[in-house]
């Protein structure tokens, strides 16, 4: 009988991929339990109290960023309605009336990565400032460029049923359809003094600026400010983008040996491109996306995100929407780089943004505004974080 037991024991542990131990894997007991893995993207509910530092937030000062989504959310989604209806009746409210409306209204629910991870990369991004001029001159001859007629979007799902939502960018070539031209492309002829293959690019120029790399930085960003010869501030902000993948040159670097990991800042990348400026061309091309752009009007306090609302500074968050939903609340557990020790970072946030790195549920890019303050934050963000999304609450009748 033991002998039928053992073996019995033996063939279920083969079966079993549970408890990993030093003698290899086995079963605890006599069987295994199965735990079903948590599928990527937004959790189960959690109580408020499991928010770290939620009581501690200033959240009379996510209000303005909180009602910036409603302009959207409200006409897109039934559920946000009432919400957001009720939410208007507090013009200004203080701290505690905010955090009481929160905890009133929405539902904290966890936000999972791979593998059940509960952690994730949080960056950062910020609104740049570069000198350029309407003119081309000697020294303002980068183009920063709006987005080009022949630019064609195809929406493959309503070909293919299985691709919705995907997209295609490309350009007419006699009857078919290529890709669009990628960075070397569009750039390469410039900087070789050649004559342009992308002739369709001329005459779509919205401005001049003096520094190749302040204008690759500017598309990472997605936004920022030229500050014309008179004076006069030009804002632009993202429009359109080529079609080709986005390719991390701080990966390039690192993974070409050129940069350690922890000097692939934004920082440590200007200073590489500065010192080698034969080989920054190169290094820039390997990134194929390239942005369009267009001019900001109006009075916006910030460049405007994909949902199409102004962005607050420390209280806007580009994410993946294939996880978060834009303009939902998320709770934002993290840190800040500095000197000595990482500072703790725990804020409400708003899901008011997009970008081509930020992949995944628990990737998060943290949008710090304007200025030196906001670029050296934002050069040197690379820290891991939670997040937690908040979802309506189920209304009481």
């Amino acid at each position: 009988m033991l002998d039928v037991i053992h073996s019995h024991l033996t063939t279920h542990a083969k079966r079993c991929t549970g408890l990993l131990v030093t003698t290899g894997i086995v079963c605890f007991l006599v069987s295994c339990v199965s735990v079903p893995r948590q599928a990527p993207g937004i959790g189960q509910p959690i109580p408020w109290t499991e928010l770290p530092g939620w009581r501690e937030d200033q959240l009379a000062q996510a209000w303005p960023a909180f009602m910036s989504s409603c302009q959207r959310l409200a006409s897109r989604a039934e559920q946000w309605r009432d919400l957001c209806a009720d939410a208007a009746l507090f013009s200004d409210p203080d701290n505690e009336i905010a955090r009481a409306f929160f905890e009133t209204r929405f539902v904290p629910h966890k936000v999972v990565g791979d593998a059940g991870a509960t952690d994730g990369l949080i960056t950062g991004y910020y609104e740049p400032l570069l000198s350029g001029s309407l003119a081309r001159t000697e020294r303002f001859r980068y183009p920063l460029y709006r987005r080009p007629d022949d630019l064609l979007i195809i929406d493959l799902g309503d070909l293919y049923p299985e691709l919705q939502g995907k997209r295609y960018r490309g350009r007419l070539q006699g009857s078919r359809v290529v890709p669009y031209y990628s960075r070397d492309e569009i750039t390469g002829p410039l900087e070789r003094k050649q004559k342009s293959l992308t002739d369709a690019l001329s005459g779509q120029e919205i401005a001049w600026v003096d520094d190749p790399v302040a204008v690759f930085f500017l598309e990472v960003q997605g936004s920022g400010r030229v500050q014309l010869p008179d004076g006069r501030m030009l804002h632009v902000g993202y429009a359109d983008q080529n079609g080709h993948p986005y390719v991390a040159i701080g990966r390039t670097l690192v993974e070409s040996g050129a940069l350690t990991l922890e000097a692939a800042t934004l920082p440590g990348i200007r200073a590489w491109l500065a010192a080698h400026p034969d080989e920054a061309r190169k290094v820039l091309n390997s990134n194929p996306s390239y942005v369009f752009f267009t001019v900001r009007e109006g009075d916006a306090p910030g460049p405007v995100g994909a949902l199409n609302v102004p962005l607050w500074p420390e209280r806007s968050i580009a994410v993946d929407p294939a996880f978060i939903p834009l303009g939902s609340p998320v709770w934002l557990d993290t840190t800040l780089p500095d000197d000595k020790l990482p500072v703790t970072y725990r804020r409400l946030e708003f899901a008011l943004d997009t970008g081509g790195a930020i992949r995944g549920p628990t990737r998060a890019d943290l949008f710090f505004g304007f200025g030196e303050q906001a670029e050296r934050l934002a050069g040197t963000m690379r820290q891991r974080g939670k997040m937690y999304v908040l979802l309506p609450a189920a209304r009481n009748l």
